[in-house]
């Protein structure tokens, strides 16, 4: 089974999707992990026609989001040529809960400049498998598989793939495929400093220099929380090719109640 169903297509490119099992979310089994649905925005985004890749993904999550029937608009903010501005909107239960921004970029051969100075990541067979779920519950985390290590207090590195697919019976791109996956950065690195509080990202902004390739992300993760309540979670992501951007999520920082 996929993390979603689709009930319906749009002429947009969106439509309605039936949320599985599969979705069910780290910090509450019964409201969706929002790695699936930011999947699920750029597959749509992707889909909405226009030859330019997305270059730059900006997802801002406006609430929680139940395991449930969903809908997908898409809309074209700033068209173009060469450059493109597209919008995806994903509402539940009757108001809008995820709002997402791709910046689509036409392309151009540049091989002979193409160089980055991320640092490269151990190899999956360097690090061990891990079990994400004894940590997390939640039918997300469970359809992971992982490698992964900790480098030093705050930082952690990890390989991981999921087991499901992201719409049931339909064709999905590499990119949708990779950045199903890039949300879950927040919780690679559990040190116990972080034991007994919630740290629920806001938003999330991948920003990617080439287009990825293969199953498997890798991630190199740093997460830094500040005296005020606040946290920044900061990744470079991978492919079995090396680095292929950055991905940003700023966190709120909670002590359970009670």
């Amino acid at each position: 089974m996929a993390y979603f169903q689709r009930l319906s297509t749009a002429p947009d490119g969106g439509g309605r999707f039936r949320a599985t099992e599969h979705t069910g979310g780290g910090w509450n089994p019964a409201e969706q992990h929002i790695a699936p649905t930011i999947g699920l925005v750029t597959h749509c985004l992707v889909t909405a026609g226009g030859g330019a890749p997305v270059q730059r993904l900006a997802v801002d999550i406006l609430g929680v989001i139940g395991v449930d029937e969903v809908e997908v608009t898409v809309a074209t903010v700033r068209p173009g040529r060469t450059i493109e501005l597209v919008e995806a909107t994903v509402t539940w239960a009757g108001r809008d809960v995820v709002r997402a921004r791709a910046w689509r970029l036409a392309g151009a051969d540049t091989a002979e400049v193409a160089s980055s100075a991320e640092p490269a990541l151990p190899a999956r067979d360097e690090l061990p498998a891990w079990d994400m779920s004894v940590g997390w519950p939640g039918g997300y985390i469970a359809s992971l598989e992982l490698r992964h290590r900790d480098v030093a207090p705050g930082r952690a590195q990890a390989w991981l793939r999921s087991r499901q697919d992201l719409v049931e019976g339909e064709e999905v791109g590499g990119l949708a495929r990779f950045l199903t996956l890039a949300d879950t950065a927040n919780g690679l690195v559990q040190g116990p400093e972080r034991r007994g509080w919630f740290y629920p990202n806001v938003d999330l902004t991948a920003h990617l220099f080439r287009e990825p390739t293969g199953p498997w992300v890798g991630m190199d993760t740093a997460v830094s929380w500040g005296p005020g309540g606040h946290g920044l979670t900061a990744t470079v992501l991978h492919d079995d090719a090396g680095p292929v951007g950055r991905v940003a999520q700023l966190c709120t920082l909670r002590r359970p109640a009670g």
